[in-house]
């Protein structure tokens, strides 16, 4: 997992004031959350629910609605883990595509996979289907460490 730095923090919050966004106390509380705990896949509730603690006149619109804004501005990635909401983290600079994770179906743990494997299979595809790449999403299912222990005789029948 790449941690954002004090100097990349500073660059996402000058970029919303220059695509015109005025950067509200309130869009920095969902900013600043969601940099504070990056890794952790947090839904639009979560997010709203550390939002809240520090900044009590939050309403959960207003949380959605920055998190639409971040989105469209490429600053934050919109993913469904197949668990019913949407969850979001922080896009890096140096990522040329989101990273693969790995989603445990018995405790919903999500586990983030480091290095773009698909390289090879990309160049294959592209050069088949004179078809332009720009990104693509994985996810696996399946058990995490710990619940592989305790689920090792699911798998095997």
């Amino acid at each position: 997992m790449v941690v954002f730095s004090r100097e990349e923090t500073e660059k996402l919050k000058q970029r919303l004031k220059t695509g015109g966004y005025k950067l509200t106390p309130q869009r920095r509380a969902v900013l600043d959350v969601i940099i504070d705990n990056e890794g952790k896949h947090l839904s639009t509730e979560e997010i709203y629910d550390i939002v809240k603690k520090d900044c009590p006149e939050i309403g959960l619109a207003t949380v959605y609605r920055t998190l639409q804004l971040l989105e469209k501005m490429g600053v934050v990635c919109r993913m469904n883990f197949d668990d019913g909401c949407n969850r979001y983290e922080l896009i890096h600079d140096e990522e040329d595509h989101q990273h693969h994770h790995l989603v445990c179906i018995n405790c919903g743990n999500v586990e983030e996979v480091e290095g773009d494997l698909l390289e090879t299979l990309e160049e294959k595809i592209e050069e088949k289907y004179n078809f332009k790449i720009t990104n693509h999403s994985v996810k696996f299912f399946g058990f995490c460490s710990k619940c592989n222990e305790l689920n090792k005789d699911k798998v095997d029948d």
